[in-house]
């Protein structure tokens, strides 16, 4: 108040300095006033401020942040002997610094393993993966948080934690037992990619892995289908009552790669409610960051909005398109989608609301799949003995 009165007290003049002062104003309101050839426009631009879509893009990911379908993460940190995510740490892509950068609400940590591995011991060296992920996220609580449903990646973002969930694990980890199923879907596993077993190839789903995907939707685990065939996509499609999500897969129609949808396929998702995430690398969308947008623009178009989300596979050892190297990056990609005329609505659904909208379809089906089904006790020898 003191300010004010001060202000108050200072006299009044009609002369002196301060009559040229407003002598001088109105010279330049002379000057400022638009003439015949002057635009009106100029000082409607300075007014009316037009975000750029960078600044776009980080208001909407304040509200929508980045549901990462694919994270190497867990296989990263378990080659490391040392590491520090709260400060960074250069050999990693992603730490808690860059992913705060990148707007990252949540992350799957895929527990995929090299060949090696799923050839002799993919069990064991998936529960060690689970076990690292564990101890990771109580290493840093007050910037990560495990999740096993919807609810509890809302409630981790709420705090303003990232939600770590687990998978998709290698289907060579279940040992072609439903038990283990079930026992790493206790453990947090929400998702199990089918290819590369004996029930899920090129012809198809066999019977037990019809028994596979049922039990599946029984727990609410998502089904992976990337690197499967097309026998068994449409197979998949036909048999789970959940959605299924392709968790690295982009659009085949515009870079062949073998883990990429054709649009055939795309459409069929589109028509099951599924999720297709592309993958920001190099080898199956290209070498750029706008390589990237055209493959995010392209699943969109064919599946449409609600059935497309970003996988960053960073921390997989795949190579980078330039422009996204780590994941601090993701601002800039989501830039360049509202640069392409992306509505915000479309692009919240891609960077969080259609993750949300799987996880929860799929808790919703074991809901009501458990109170039809108790737990399977199939097993491959007895179905699928005879093949």
């Amino acid at each position: 108040m003191a300010d004010l009165q001060d202000d108050e007290d200072i006299p009044l003049s009609t002369g002196g300095a301060s009559a040229h002062a407003e002598e001088g104003a109105e010279g330049e309101a002379e000057e400022l006033r638009p003439g015949p050839h002057t635009s009106t426009h100029t000082s409607a631009r300075t007014s009316a401020h037009t975000p750029a879509p960078e600044e776009r893009a980080r208001a909407l990911l304040t509200e929508h942040p980045v549901a990462d379908g694919h994270s190497g993460l867990a296989w990263a940190l378990s080659r490391l002997t040392w590491y520090d995510l709260e400060l960074g740490d250069t050999a990693l892509q992603a730490d808690l610094p860059r992913l705060r950068e990148g707007a990252v609400g949540a992350m799957f940590w895929s527990l995929r393993l090299p060949q090696a591995y799923e050839a002799n011991r993919a069990v064991s060296a998936t529960l060690a993966l689970i076990d690292l992920a564990e101890t990771v996220v109580r290493a840093y609580p007050e910037g990560l948080r495990l999740a096993h449903t919807a609810s509890h990646t809302a409630d981790a973002r709420a705090h303003g934690r990232i939600a770590c969930l687990l998978g998709p694990a290698a289907a060579a980890a279940i040992d072609d037992c439903l038990g283990t199923l079930r026992a790493l879907q206790r453990l947090g596993v929400r998702s199990l990619t089918l290819s590369g077993t004996r029930w899920a190839g090129e012809r198809g789903l066999s019977r037990f892995g019809e028994e596979v995907v049922r039990e599946m939707n029984r727990l609410g685990v998502l089904a992976d289908l990337s690197g499967s065939s097309t026998a068994t996509v449409k197979h998949t499609l036909t048999v789970s009552r959940a959605p299924v999500i392709f968790s690295r897969s982009a659009a085949h129609a515009l870079t062949p790669h073998p883990d990429n949808v054709p649009d055939d396929l795309l459409a069929a998702l589109r028509d099951h409610n599924g999720l297709c995430l592309v993958p920001c690398t190099a080898a199956q969308t290209g070498p750029a960051l706008r390589d990237v947008a055209d493959h995010l623009d392209h699943v969109r178009r064919v599946a449409g909005p609600e059935c497309v989300g970003i996988s960053g596979m960073y921390d997989t050892g795949s190579a980078l398109p330039d422009g996204l190297h780590d994941t601090s990056r993701y601002p800039q990609l989501i830039a360049e989608l509202l640069d392409r005329g992306w509505p915000d609505a479309d692009v919240s659904l891609l960077t969080w609301g259609n993750v949300q909208r799987v996880l929860r379809e799929a808790d919703f089906t074991a809901k009501a799949a458990q109170i039809r089904r108790a737990p399977s006790t199939a097993t491959l020898d007895r179905l699928d003995g005879e093949n």
